[in-house]
C-alpha cells in the first residue's frame, strides 16, 4: 500500500484502482500494524447490500457560509476533487435487510417472513449511518440523479459523467472506497482507473441510478451478536457478554472532478436539501466549532431570510451520538470537509 499524508500531516496507506475487501486489505496491509484491522475475535455480523440513490455533503458555518455566497460546491484547497458520501437512511436499511434475508432463506413461508423481527438497524454504528456529523453542523443531501445531472450539465456539456473506482484508503479504524465522477475532458487522467459497473462481486458497483455498497465492516462499535436460527428461518441478534469490540468501519465516498469551478444548484434549492447535524464523536477537526440548533437556525435564517422553514435536524440510522472509542486523527471524512 502507498503511504500518504492528509492535510494535517497523518499518514493513510492508498491501493489505487481497486476497491479491497477486508480479506484482502489484510494481506495488502501487513506489516502496518493496524490494531484494528488484525483483529479476530469480531462476534458475528451482518454483510448486506445496500442501495444508495443519494448522497451527502457535510460541512461547518464558514464552509455553508461559502456554498450560500457561491451558490454550489467547491474544494477550496489545492485538489481538485468535490467530495460527497453515500447517503444510507431507514428505508435503505429497511430494504438492505430484506435482501439479507431473502438471500439467507430464500424458501421462508409468508408466516415466517411475517415472524421475522427487525435486525439490522442494531448493527449500523458506525458514522457511515448516524445523523451527527465529524465535519460540521450543516448537511447537504442530494438524489444521485440530480448531482450527476448538473453535473453532467456544468463539466460534461450535457455528456454523461463516467464512473471509474479511484482507491480504497485505510486509515487508522476507517476504510473508505472512493468513486471518481469525471468527464470527457479528463479521460485520459483517469484511463488506468477501471470503470465502477454493475460488478456482482464488488464492494461498490451502480446500476441503474443507484450505487449497491455491499458492506464489509457497518459496525465499527461491535455490541451485539448476529444470530441465525436455521430451523426457524429467522434471524436475531443478541447483545454481547462481553465488553464491545471495535474494528474497523468501512464507507463509501463519491469525489466529483470540478478543478476549481463551482458546482452550482439553485439558492433555494440549496436550503430545501439543508438540515442540522449534532456533533458526532470523534471530530475531524477540533479547532472548528459545531453550533447549536439555535445558533445553526439563525444563521441559515441570515442566509436564506425568505425560506419559510425552519431547520430540520436529520435523521440518521443508527445508534446515534456516535461512539468515543471512534479514532479520529485525521482519517478519510476530512476529505470532504470542504466547501
Amino acid at each position: 500500500m502507498e503511504p500518504r499524508k492528509n492535510r494535517r500531516g497523518y499518514v493513510y496507506h492508498s491501493v489505487e484502482g481497486r476497491y479491497l475487501k477486508l480479506n484482502d486489505l489484510k494481506e495488502v496491509a501487513l506489516g502496518l500494524n493496524n490494531r484494528y484491522l488484525i483483529k479476530e475475535n469480531i462476534p458475528l455480523y451482518p454483510r448486506p447490500e445496500f442501495h444508495v440513490s443519494r448522497l451527502k455533503h457535510d460541512t461547518n458555518r464558514e464552509g455553508l457560509q461559502g456554498i450560500r455566497m457561491k451558490e454550489g460546491f467547491m474544494n477550496p484547497s489545492s485538489g481538485s476533487l468535490l467530495w460527497w458520501s453515500l447517503a444510507v437512511g431507514p428505508e435503505e436499511v429497511a430494504s438492505a435487510e430484506r435482501r439479507l434475508l431473502e438471500t439467507i432463506y430464500p424458501d421462508r413461508t409468508e408466516e415466517q417472513v411475517q415472524m421475522q423481527q427487525s435486525f439490522l438497524y442494531k448493527f449500523a454504528s458506525s458514522p457511515a449511518f448516524l445523523s451527527s456529523s465529524r465535519l460540521g453542523s450543516y448537511r447537504f443531501t442530494f438524489s444521485l440523479e440530480e448531482v450527476l445531472k448538473a453535473y453532467s450539465d456544468q463539466f460534461c456539456g450535457g455528456a454523461e459523467p463516467v464512473m471509474r473506482v479511484l482507491r480504497t484508503d485505510l486509515y487508522k479504524q476507517e476504510v473508505m472506497y472512493a468513486v471518481v465522477v469525471h468527464g470527457p475532458a479528463h479521460q485520459q487522467l483517469y484511463d488506468n482507473h477501471p470503470l465502477v459497473t454493475d460488478d456482482p462481486d464488488s464492494v461498490c458497483a451502480y446500476r441503474d441510478g443507484h450505487f449497491l455498497w455491499r458492506s464489509e465492516a457497518m459496525c465499527e462499535t461491535h455490541r451485539y451478536q448476529m444470530v441465525r436460527r436455521d430451523d426457524e428461518m429467522q434471524t436475531g441478534v443478541e447483545p454481547c457478554t462481553w465488553f464491545p469490540e471495535y474494528y474497523v468501519w468501512d464507507n463509501v465516498a463519491v469525489a466529483l472532478h470540478v478543478d476549481k469551478k463551482v458546482l452550482k444548484f439553485d439558492v433555494d434549492r440549496l436550503r430545501e436539501r439543508l438540515t442540522f447535524c449534532d456533533e458526532g464523536a470523534a471530530v475531524i477537526n477540533r479547532w472548528i466549532p459545531f453550533d447549536s440548533i439555535e445558533e445553526a437556525e439563525e444563521w441559515v435564517r441570515e442566509f436564506w431570510p425568505d425560506y419559510p422553514s425552519a431547520l430540520k435536524r436529520d435523521d440518521g440510522v443508527g445508534l446515534d451520538g456516535g461512539d468515543k472509542n471512534v479514532e479520529g486523527d485525521g482519517d478519510a471524512q476530512e476529505l470532504r470537509a470542504t466547501n
